[in-house]
């Protein structure tokens, strides 16, 4: 058995969520090597529970289904990362953790900051400190990140900023782990996304609403983002930030795009609390320490002297903006069409 994941033991926590879900599917189709287990740590039995009857390909199951649960390579356990004594034990005979749980709604986190501290930042501080204190054989931790990271406006983007320095800083205490992130945009399609909503509006007979008309995203897919997730398991360095070269759009356009030529009224609503017109997936001052990664991805190294290395020749000049190399109209339908048609459908790409 070969690849980077084969005879893994690997965990995945907030991995009832779209990106465990795909993450999951990835891991055990083996693609990448077939790792000896899976295990998805959350917290929401339901979820738990619907999770493993689809991967299971089961519409209903009795007890025996969770009895036999210890026998299957996809496990689940139930805990939570805000809680020490659930991480440890979510942690122990581990090779390599995938941290994606996180408060992840923008307004949400808005109004209830702390909420967002505690599990965007404590619950990283309790698997570092995990790992540090019980000397946990661990060999790569990655943290998942987000654009909103990168010059924060908003509380997600906070947390998220400091999530990813207690990770990079989780190096100088457990030296024989290496913890690294993976920073990407808004994933198309993904739980509370803006595609589903729009399609939800298209369906009702809209209108479909725009926070600002000159708002713009990086888009990208659930399995472009594992794409970069494995693409930092493969290349990162201790330390580093893996960021994806991923196309942007102005979400007019992608209204215009979902609606295509039905009448259906599009409303300027004006920008919810904590949102950017335009987001950044690389700051300037990141730019003077970013290097280019495996083809397609940037290499954010750490600022601390303790990991840095003396970057000769940076991978950008200025910042890497949603705002910079627009996709035109007909582009972006393109893009949907090829990398979202389930979810979209044809029928809302025709113009």
């Amino acid at each position: 058995m070969t690849g980077i994941f084969a005879g893994k033991r690997i965990l995945v926590t907030g991995g009832t969520g779209s990106l465990g879900q795909v993450l999951a599917r990835r891991l055990l189709s083996g693609v990448e090597g077939l790792p000896e287990s899976v295990t998805v740590f959350s917290r929401d039995e339901a979820k738990q529970h619907y999770m493993r009857l689809d991967f299971m390909s089961r519409g209903a199951a009795t007890d025996e289904v969770i009895f036999e649960n210890s026998r299957q390579r996809l496990k689940f356990l139930i805990g939570d990362v805000r809680d020490y004594g659930s991480v440890v034990r979510a942690a122990t005979d581990v090779d390599i953790v995938f941290a994606a749980a996180a408060l992840k709604q923008v307004p949400s986190c808005e109004y209830y900051p702390w909420e967002a501290c505690r599990t965007n930042i404590e619950g990283a501080v309790n698997l570092v400190r995990a790992i540090s204190e019980f000397d946990l054989p661990i060999e790569t931790v990655v943290g998942i990140s987000t654009d909103k990271a990168c010059k924060p406006v908003n509380v997600m983007g906070m947390t998220k900023a400091i999530q990813e320095r207690v990770y990079i800083e989780g190096n100088i205490h457990s030296p024989e782990t290496r913890f690294i992130c993976a920073r990407y945009g808004n994933v198309l399609a993904s739980r509370g996304s803006v595609v589903p909503l729009f399609l939800e509006q298209i369906a009702a007979g809209g209108p479909v609403t725009i926070t600002t008309a000159d708002m713009t995203r990086f888009l990208l897919t659930l399995d472009d983002a594992v794409d970069t997730i494995f693409a930092a398991v493969r290349s990162a360095q201790r330390g580093d930030t893996y960021i994806p070269r991923c196309p942007s759009a102005k979400m007019l356009d992608l209204a215009d795009c979902l609606i295509g030529g039905r009448e259906i009224e599009t409303v300027v609503t004006g920008i919810r609390p904590g949102e950017k017109i335009h987001e950044i997936l690389l700051s300037e001052e990141e730019a003077t320490r970013t290097e280019e990664g495996e083809e397609g991805y940037f290499a954010l190294r750490p600022m601390l002297p303790e990991l840095a290395d003396a970057v000769d020749k940076p991978a950008l000049v200025g910042d890497y903006s949603s705002s910079r190399a627009l996709m035109t109209r007909d582009e972006l339908a393109d893009f949907l069409a090829r990398k979202i048609p389930d979810v979209v459908g044809q029928r809302f790409l025709e113009s």
